[in-house]
């Protein structure tokens, strides 16, 4: 497939923009227009890219575990380490991509009123967004750590410079976490090129390589917990709430919608994929974690009284039912899992999205202090019960096709332990209901608050993004088919390593 310079640029657009942003004034709206063009033109290179893709996808060859990738660029970076540059798209990372590309858009739409040190807050998220869509495309375990450590400064910064409450508790906290994952990563990538005997960082050539299961047994935890730490999976989740809590709405949206899912397709791309016996001796273990994960994050939900933490707590569970999709080992689970990461990805940014919107214009974000704000601000309102029912998993919208294939495959996986976790996972459906409705109707519905007389609904710039999230929550829970098939061909490869 042609075209594989415009897959780079997907990463050197935020990347030169951001370095170009430090040219422009330190105030006024220059570097927001210029950030809102940038990511808009990437955003539109991306959706370009998928259409590309969809209408002739690469189809892998049966039975082998050798990736089918699209806009192939693949050359030599240090060719004494066997270091390459090589980045490439399958229906799984390019589904990523369009997700990251969309969240980024929303996420500068709705950071139009920061006002103080504006140049710096787009220069920081223009580094974080290339660190992502690097990581995505990425097909080298060397690229992959390097874009992967270019997004831990900037969310430092944009939490610690940006954020709220205990701002730079919150962003230490989740720096030292992240961190401690990275070097679990590295310790496996390392290992990974020693004990491969190819000397080669290289995914593809990793894959066709049968790797010592000795090896296996301490690699596989070590790389699949460092990315489960990103991808907060319980008990490792710690620094996820306080980091949202703190963090400005567009950063939210980005750790939730996107970051975290850079944890959950490291599992799944690299730990799983290329060290499977180690998944299978192991994979138990974290499917009990990940079934604790649903059900406890959706009971603490239930306590909360900031919206903020409550959607924090929510996320805990919700990506825990990814984590269940990939331990269960089937394809049924496995596509259901990718489907998770897609559709939590545009609900959690949709809620923490307006969130902050109803926090701008209420300066509070506590539940019991809010009420009758469907008579004040019904667009928000409206959107705020469709994500709520998107959360819930209601059919017609994106989270009920991918709970759906997480489910059957953990039933259908022939073992009891998978079993007990799914049944599980699908009574936390009856707790997210508690929390989600319950929370809804206190902020939207009764008398309206004498002080919210005078606020405004959404503008023209937020109603985009909103409408533009609800799409793809939309098109994907109308239209799971074709998504669904794509990701089938995607994980061929993966499913033949995992079986031999």
């Amino acid at each position: 497939m042609a075209y594989p310079t415009l897959l780079s640029l997907t990463w050197v657009l935020p990347l030169a923009s951001s370095a170009a942003l430090l040219a422009f004034p330190a105030q006024g709206g220059s570097a927001k227009r210029f950030s809102l063009i940038v990511n808009g033109l990437n955003l539109l290179l991306i959706a370009w890219l998928c259409w590309v893709f969809a209408g002739n996808p690469p189809h892998p060859v049966p039975g082998s575990s050798a990736p089918a990738l699209a806009f192939v660029t693949d050359h030599a970076w240090f060719a004494n380490l066997g270091i390459r540059y090589h980045v490439g798209v399958d229906a799984i990372s390019m589904s990523m991509m369009f997700l990251a590309a969309v969240i980024v858009f929303c996420g500068t739409l709705v950071s139009w009123e920061i006002g103080d040190r504006s140049r710096e807050f787009f220069i920081l998220l223009q580094a974080l967004a290339a660190g992502v869509f690097g990581s995505f495309i990425a097909f080298d375990l060397f690229a992959f750590f390097v874009f992967n450590e270019l997004t831990l400064i900037p969310t430092y910064l944009l939490i610690g410079m940006f954020g709220s409450g205990r701002k730079e508790y919150a962003a230490m906290k989740l720096t030292l976490m992240l961190m401690g994952g990275s070097a679990l990563i590295l310790v496996g990538f390392l290992g990974l090129y020693w004990e491969s005997g190819v000397h080669s960082f290289d995914i593809a050539t990793l894959a066709q390589v049968r790797i010592d299961p000795g090896f296996q047994m301490w690699a596989f935890p070590a790389i699949f917990l460092g990315f489960a730490i990103l991808g907060n999976l319980f008990p490792f989740h710690i620094w996820s709430p306080d980091g949202h809590a703190s963090a400005p709405t567009a950063i939210s949206m980005f750790l939730a919608g996107v970051h975290m899912k850079l944890g959950s397709y490291g599992c799944l791309r690299i730990a799983m994929y290329l060290l499977p016996e180690g998944c299978r001796a192991w994979m138990d273990v974290f499917l009990i974690l990940a079934a604790a994960g649903v059900v406890w994050g959706a009971i603490v939900a239930v306590k909360q009284k900031d919206l903020k933490y409550l959607n924090a707590y929510s996320s805990v569970s919700h990506c825990a039912l990814v984590f269940v999709g990939l331990a269960v080992l089937n394809p049924t689970g496995l596509r259901g899992a990718v489907m998770q990461m897609l559709a939590h990805g545009f609900i959690t940014a949709l809620v923490f999205c307006l969130i902050g919107m109803i926090y701008a214009r209420t300066h509070t974000r506590l539940i019991p202090d809010m009420s009758g704000l469907m008579a004040r601000i019904p667009f928000l309102g409206v959107a705020f019960v469709i994500a709520g029912f998107a959360a819930l998993g209601l059919p017609g919208l994106a989270g009920f096709a991918a709970e759906l294939n997480v489910f059957l495959g953990g039933f259908s996986a022939g073992r009891p332990l998978p079993i007990i976790a799914t049944a599980f996972a699908v009574l936390s459906i009856v707790v997210t209901a508690i929390y989600v409705l319950r929370a809804a109707n206190a902020i939207l519905h009764g008398p309206a608050a004498p002080a919210t007389e005078a606020i405004a609904d959404a503008n023209l710039g937020e109603r985009v993004a909103i409408l533009l999230l609800l799409a793809c929550i939309l098109s994907m829970g109308l239209m799971p088919g074709r998504i669904a098939s794509l990701i089938d061909e995607a994980l061929l490869p993966i499913l033949a390593n995992l079986s031999r």
